[in-house]
């Protein structure tokens, strides 16, 4: 494939009225050839330890413990979500960047969330329940004039609902309408008006036909097979052509507005998806895997635009209302952005995080801005995203795990559960008759029965109707099962085909 740097501004064809162009940053592989950033010990490019140290006052080694220090905090979260179920509350790194709080309901949880190294904060609503709340909002949406966004803020454990400059009182009528209680919400006023990233062109594009013009993005992360960008890129069907005017590939997903806002371009041979991103200043940054950074940690985004920025992750599954309507499940962060910059890459370290949706404000006066979860697509698709390690995702969606190793293997996943049925044909909901919250990404788990017992594991999603089973584990002999899915609250149920007798369920969380 030809790699050498165009002229961005030549290559752009636009048709006569049709004065759309949307540019997006994109990745290195389907671009220019520029240099691989090699990685510090702690994982992460040295280009974003800077930009760490430029926008978030730290230093060379403070970058390196932040991003090693949100790791960790992403397998304890998750850990502790499904260890205490109902009453799990949420999980934030404090300002300091080190200090991880677990919300839980239940007091006698607190020594399980101090033993894990976290500290405890007692609250009155799980996160189960701010999110419930949240979808009364969403479905209320169509009424929200005057409102530009909610989120579940767990550290105050409501949620926050977004308002134009005197658009206090709509924002409380929406609740009250959506039937959400008046302690369970703070409203916060914004000028700020949401939108899209994709009216300023960016560099090394690819191309797409918009209503008789060409309209351009730029890829975001690869993935076996192609690469993954915003959805509002273009709908399914959809050709594209590269940088070089060559065909490209086609888009084979998208999803905008509504739940996300999220792409899947399948490109042909002649092009290689490869495991970087580009930062704009001819460095390559290294994607090593997709764990998802936890509210409160530190997260870096390279655009074609502005280049790369750093700053924090504020909330996620916020509800954005965008001239082209309500897209639900976006993370927001306090990291500024301008237009060109939509689709491109998150990283936290050398972690993919999501792509560029919109935001508002600039890089001048500051702003904030909205990216799509790498690991919703990841898991709705069956994508792989291609890596450093060798092209796997690390402990992500897309990817199946190693299959577990029987009633052994129960005993190393992270959360185990006991149980009794004594009578056939009954059944048991796990943890504790309850249900877990759950990142995007690989659940897996495994179900040992008493000898001469058979018992079946069936993994359900909590959805507005109700729980929906999403996978089972049937057969003679010790359950293993693994899924892929998104975010959400889910139980396993087991189930006592024939026999009775006790069980070891053991599972693990992305």
């Amino acid at each position: 494939m030809q790699r050498r740097r165009i002229a961005v501004a030549a290559a752009v064809v636009v048709a006569a009225g049709a004065a759309v162009a949307f540019t997006l940053p994109s990745m290195a592989g389907t671009t220019p050839s520029t240099k691989a950033a090699k990685p510090t010990a702690g994982g992460a490019a040295p280009q974003i330890l800077a930009a760490m140290q430029r926008d978030l006052g730290l230093d060379g080694d403070q970058a390196t413990a932040r991003l090693q220090r949100s790791k960790w905090a992403s397998g304890v979260s998750a850990k502790l979500s499904a260890q205490t179920g109902t009453g799990f509350g949420g999980a934030w790194l404090a300002k300091d960047g080190t200090t991880l709080k677990i919300a839980v309901t239940d007091p006698d949880a607190e020594a399980a969330v101090r033993a894990a190294g976290a500290e405890p904060v007692l609250v009155k609503r799980s996160e189960q329940a701010l999110d419930a709340a949240k979808a009364k909002l969403d479905a209320a949406a169509e009424d929200g004039a005057g409102i530009t966004g909610w989120y579940v803020d767990v550290a105050s454990n409501k949620l926050v609902i977004v308002a134009k400059p005197g658009e206090v009182a709509a924002a409380k009528s929406l609740a009250r309408s959506a039937g959400v209680k008046s302690d369970w919400f703070s409203v916060v006023t914004s000028e700020a008006s949401p939108k899209p990233l994709f009216d300023v062109r960016g560099a090394d594009p690819y191309f797409i036909a918009v209503d008789g013009g060409t309209a351009r993005c730029s890829i975001g992360f690869s993935v076996e097979g192609g690469f993954v960008t915003a959805g509002h890129c273009g709908g399914v069907g959809t050709t594209t052509t590269g940088f070089n005017q060559q065909a490209q590939g086609t888009v084979r997903a998208s999803t905008f507005p509504g739940d996300a806002d999220m792409g899947f371009v399948e490109v042909n041979g002649d092009w290689t998806p490869r495991p970087v991103v580009n930062d704009f200043e001819g460095n390559e940054l290294p994607v090593a895997g997709n764990t998802e950074a936890p509210v409160g940690a530190a997260v870096c985004r390279s655009g074609s635009t502005t280049g790369t920025f750093c700053g924090t992750i504020l909330a996620k599954n916020q509800t954005v209302v965008y001239p082209e309507g309500a897209v639900t499940g976006l993370t927001r962060t306090n990291v500024c952005a301008e237009g060109g910059d939509s689709g491109g890459p998150w990283l936290s370290g050398d972690q993919a995080q999501g792509m560029t949706s919109g935001g508002s404000g600039d890089c001048t006066v500051g702003g904030e801005t909205f990216f799509q979860p790498i690991n919703e697509i990841l898991a709705a698709e069956n994508l792989t995203l291609v890596t450093s390690g060798g092209g796997q995702n690390a402990g992500g969606a897309g990817e199946a795990a190693p299959p577990a190793e029987s009633a052994t293997a129960c005993g190393d996943q992270a959360v185990q559960r006991q149980g009794n049925l004594a009578r056939a044909r009954t059944a048991q909901a796990q943890p504790e008759g309850g249900a877990f919250r759950s990142n995007a990404g690989t659940q897996t788990a495994c179900l040992s029965a008493s000898d001469g017992a058979d018992f079946d594991l069936v993994l359900q999603r909590l959805t507005r109707s109700g729980f929906r089973t999403v996978a089972t584990a049937t057969g003679n002999g010790d359950k293993e099962l693994t899924f892929a899915g998104r975010a959400g609250t889910y139980r396993y149920v087991v189930v006592a085909s024939s026999g009775t007798g006790t069980y070891t369920l053991g599972f693990s969380t992305p």
